[in-house]
């Protein structure tokens, strides 16, 4: 009775230890700081290479390609609505 009562609280003890560092993984992730950094970490990978440093230009290209788009069409849709 006495090692299964001891068995029980070790489980006990053991599953407590287990949810504790859950619990601290899930505040880390959620933290706006490492939101944010976790964020800024993908939008670079996406227009720099991370283990070359070299710049994606293909996908510089196509984001300031979309840009120029969207202000000629602005202008022009300016220019037509005068």
């Amino acid at each position: 009775m006495a090692k299964e009562l001891s068995s029980l609280e070790s489980e006990i003890e053991a599953t407590r230890e287990r949810l504790a560092t859950t619990i601290d993984q899930l505040v880390y992730r959620a933290h706006p700081k490492t939101i944010a950094s976790r964020q800024a970490a993908s939008i670079k990978g996406h227009f720099v290479d991370l283990q070359t440093g070299q710049p994606r230009t293909e996908n510089i290209l196509k984001v300031a390609g979309g840009v120029v788009g969207a202000v000629v069409a602005f202008a022009l849709i300016r220019k037509i609505v005068r």
